[in-house]
């Protein structure tokens, strides 16, 4: 029974683990979105308006 209840605990432990990695994963991801705003801004703001000015020109 000891060893039926420690492979469980094992399997448990593991997927704790997954989703600790993948929250990390998911906040560097959006720390380098972030940044990549950040640092693109200008280019992004002539995009939007570029396209704006297309939508409203129909």
């Amino acid at each position: 029974m000891g060893l039926v209840r420690a492979a469980f605990e094992k399997v448990r432990q593991q997927k704790g683990q997954g989703t600790t990695e993948y929250a990390i994963l998911v906040g560097v991801l959006v720390v380098i979105a972030i940044v990549a705003i950040t640092l693109f801004r200008p280019k992004i703001e002539e995009l939007w308006n570029a396209i704006a000015t297309g939508i409203n020109g129909l």
